[in-house]
């Protein structure tokens, strides 16, 4: 465990129940733990799938979603949607502690 598997887990923690995070998806919350960090209440939903994408490529790189994000349907588009919020949420609740 580092430092980063805390953010991980608290961006894991934001998702809403609807969300199903792919399995084996350990080292994606990583690099979504490095966009809290780096970007904060700023990412965007093309952050994500940037980060999304660098994933995919070590798990399956032949996916047809290994496109940029511009380039995606709207439906495709949509499954960044909850992550970029979740990290939202949890930027909000590092800036404002757990009890605000």
């Amino acid at each position: 465990m580092t430092y980063l598997d805390p953010y991980a887990a608290l961006i894991r923690s934001c998702l809403p129940d609807e969300a199903e995070p792919p399995k084996g998806s350990a080292a994606l919350f990583r690099i979504y733990a490095v966009l809290l960090r780096a970007k904060g209440e700023h990412v965007t939903d093309e952050d994500v799938h940037d980060a999304w994408s660098a994933w995919m490529q070590t798990v399956n790189d032949a996916h047809e979603a290994l496109v940029p994000f511009h380039d995606l349907d709207p439906a495709t588009r949509a499954f960044d949607a909850p992550y970029t919020e979740a990290i939202r949420a949890a930027a909000r609740e590092l800036k404002n502690g757990p009890d605000h």
